[in-house]
């Protein structure tokens, strides 16, 4: 599966999850990122698992940026990823670098099964990425105290397994829908880009069961000798995940919790937004040493928040925050105020919009594109669903419902959109019979057209 649509993040956004499935040399002069584009860098050092490299630098940087590593799904890319999130619009919001790796091989999955992926300095993927680190360390002068990675599926996974491997270069880690560190481990050599990334069956169906004791002994094994400082994490999960079973939501917090050394039982608990459980360990601040964030009912294609991510990073301040766990401050609203101006009117025919629906029983998450033929300072999208549909929560705009009338407004943050750019938004919505999409939306009260 493949993310439907550009732009799901920044509040939350929501990609359609894969079917999970070192310093370098001396280089050439790292290629501009034009326009703050995503470029793709041919040679960044070592990489032995032979994989690819793009990077999204914004115009303007503060001095000794963050640098983030956002990792993609089985059957995703580097670009897709980068269509598929908000990273790089936060990164120019906030002012930090961020690196997408793409895996070159059958399935797209990244290895985080071999012996050499799940060793430090192993000839795999990991190393390879850390290279991709190096690479950026070197040539933007960046912070080396905040690196941070996050995936969705297959780069979950590696995430996890970045953390364990090279604790000395990651401060923290977002994983969306993976599996603990170590736990899809198999005998098979590295892929490479000549087979598959190996599958553990036991792993994915949730009957690896260990004690945390267990799964913190693995976690260090990846890196044997290793005494420093251990990077924080922030678990994702849906509660009917089919791909990666729910049960290694519950592994991966045993097994964070005793790598972090912190209580195994909950500091905190509270529901950040309908439908979801947040879990923090160690502390009950925005930056605990563990979060754990269940979301009930969702399945393999959960809603990324990326917003939450970052923010759990520190990355959402033009500061460089404190590296301990600070006092509780407010976290991010699930449906800021919009604070741009009014919205621009746009000439007829001038926008298009694409939405996308994931399902399951009586809910649904659905992904909405807005593109515009012209510049706009400001967005009003509306819709009518036909066949009774509630929106119960949203993601990267201010939306409110009337009956069967929706206005989605522009978030605090999105509200520009440049002339045949694009912005997305998301939410999730419950509904009874069939789950008829709307055929026809107005931006800023002109009809669009339905992609």
């Amino acid at each position: 599966m493949k993310p439907s649509l550009r732009r799901a993040v920044a509040a939350a956004s929501t990609l359609a999850l894969g079917v999970v499935g070192l310093a370098a040399a001396a280089l050439t002069t790292a290629p501009a990122a034009q326009a703050a584009s995503l470029v793709s860098v041919p040679s960044f050092g070592s990489n032995p698992g032979q994989l690819g490299m793009s990077l999204f630098v914004p115009d303007s940087l503060p001095a000794k940026p963050a640098v983030l590593v956002a990792v993609h799904y089985c059957t995703g890319t580097a670009q897709a990823m980068y269509d598929g999130a908000q990273f790089d619009e936060l990164a120019t919001r906030y002012g930090y670098i961020v690196i997408y790796p793409q895996a070159n091989r059958s399935g797209s999955c990244f290895d985080v099964s071999s012996s050499e992926a799940l060793t430090h300095g192993g000839a795999s993927d990991p190393t390879s990425i850390v290279s991709m680190v190096r690479y950026v360390q070197q040539r933007y002068t960046t912070d080396t105290s905040r690196v941070f990675v996050t995936g969705v599926s297959s780069g979950a996974m590696m995430t996890e397994v970045l953390l364990a491997t090279y604790p000395d270069v990651f401060a923290a880690g977002s994983a969306f829908s993976g599996v603990p560190a170590t736990c899809f481990s198999t005998t098979s050599p590295p892929p490479g880009t000549t087979s598959q990334a190996p599958w553990n069956s036991d792993c994915s169906g949730g009957r690896r069961v260990l004690t945390g004791q267990q799964w913190g002994d693995l976690a260090r094994a990846a890196y044997p000798g290793y005494t420093g400082a251990r990077p924080r994490v922030q678990l994702w999960h849906g509660s009917e995940d089919t791909t990666l079973s729910y049960v290694n939501f519950g592994e991966a917090i045993k097994q964070w919790t005793n790598v972090l050394g912190v209580s195994a039982t909950p500091a905190s608990t509270d529901s950040p937004a309908s439908g979801q459980t947040r879990t923090r360990y160690g502390a009950t601040g925005d930056r605990a040493p563990v979060e754990a964030i269940s979301l009930q009912g969702v399945g393999h294609n959960l809603p990324v928040d990326a917003a939450a991510a970052i923010h759990f990073f520190g990355l959402d301040t033009t500061s460089t925050p404190p590296p301990t766990t600070p006092a509780p401050t407010t976290p991010v609203p699930t449906t800021p105020a919009p604070t741009t101006p009014a919205p621009t009117p746009t000439a007829s025919g001038a926008c298009t919009v694409t939405y996308s629906v994931n399902q399951w029983n009586t809910g649904f998450t659905a992904s909405i594109t807005v593109r515009s033929a012209v510049a706009l300072n400001g967005w009003t999208l509306t819709w009518t669903y036909p066949s009774g549909q509630t929106v119960t929560q949203a993601w990267s705009s201010v939306t409110t419902q009337s009956g069967s009338v929706v206005t989605a407004k522009n978030a605090a943050w999105n509200g520009s959109i440049p002339a045949g750019g694009s912005t997305q938004f998301g939410l999730n919505g419950a509904y009874t019979g069939t789950n008829t999409a709307p055929t026809t939306f107005a931006l800023n009260g002109t009809p669009c057209t339905r992609a």
